[in-house]
């Protein structure tokens, strides 16, 4: 039994000083935006002695965060939207349907999760420019649901490929088209994949800086997290307010990993373990 003991504290040891370093954080920036300016010059890790939320409705009204967070809310409720359409249809034609060259064309979509954003931004904004599509919504959500299908379709694959055939040819006898297949048990059976994979797109979506800022150069069109790191030159004597915008950024993050945590890593272990 001591052993037993033993093994488990040096196992919780490590975890909980992993939990309090993954925490503190966060803490430390909530305990920044209830300072005032004041408070933090003259002492930035002490406690804050009351509840201030000044800070962040000037974040929220002054600085415009309010307006970043309806358009984040846009594109990345948009953009999964299209990426689960677009991804479950593939990976229901990849995993269930035969036909020539789906081999070829699930390789192309993996070679596709080594493309970096980096590589391709350059070209890509000459592309958007050209189309008029810079500075605008679909643009932005065009360029998210092309950088992470080649995931999705993964994930949708890797778990369309463990349901079992006999299942998609007794629906094709009852006279069911391919489409009928699809909506009425890839569908369905889905759920759970296209649930995880949902969170994690949304996910993706919504912590991006980079291609956001390519692609929405103007104040008005910012996403939340660019709106974040533009208070930091604006505001770089305001730490307050900072803090302040970096919580409300991460409050709708942790949020769903807090509710959602399960789903989260049932998506994971479909794309790793299955198909």
């Amino acid at each position: 039994m001591s052993r037993i003991r033993l093994s488990r504290w040096l196992v919780a040891i490590p975890m909980a000083l992993l939990a309090l370093a993954t925490v503190y954080p966060l803490l430390f920036t909530a305990n920044v935006a209830m300072k005032t300016r004041r408070d933090y010059i003259l002492d930035r890790f002490s406690l804050t002695d009351a509840l201030r939320w000044e800070n962040i409705s000037t974040a929220w009204n002054s600085v415009g965060m309010g307006r970043y967070f309806v358009n984040s809310l846009l594109v990345v409720t948009s953009s999964v939207v299209l990426l689960l359409l677009f991804g479950s249809m593939a990976g229901f034609a990849l995993s269930q349907l035969r036909f020539r060259g789906s081999t070829a064309l699930f390789l192309g979509c993996l070679a596709g999760l080594f493309v970096p954003f980096q590589v391709i931004m350059v070209p890509l904004a000459r592309i958007m420019a050209d189309g008029g599509l810079i500075d605008t919504y679909p643009g932005l959500i065009l360029v998210y649901v092309a950088q992470f299908l080649p995931f999705t379709v993964f994930l949708m694959t890797s778990y369309y490929k463990t349901i079992p055939p006999e299942i998609i040819d007794a629906a094709r006898i009852d006279g069911n088209s391919v489409y009928g297949v699809y909506r009425r048990i890839m569908l369905p059976l889905g759920t759970p994949a296209l649930l995880s994979v949902g969170i994690l797109n949304a996910l993706f979506c919504w912590n991006d800086v980079l291609m956001a800022l390519v692609m929405m150069p103007s104040a008005d069109h910012r996403t939340l997290m660019v709106g974040v790191t533009s208070l930091r030159g604006q505001y770089s004597d305001d730490i307050p307010t900072f803090a302040s915008g970096v919580l409300i950024a991460a409050v709708p993050v942790l949020v769903v990993y807090l509710f959602l945590q399960r789903q989260i890593a049932d998506g994971v272990a479909a794309g790793s373990t299955k198909g």
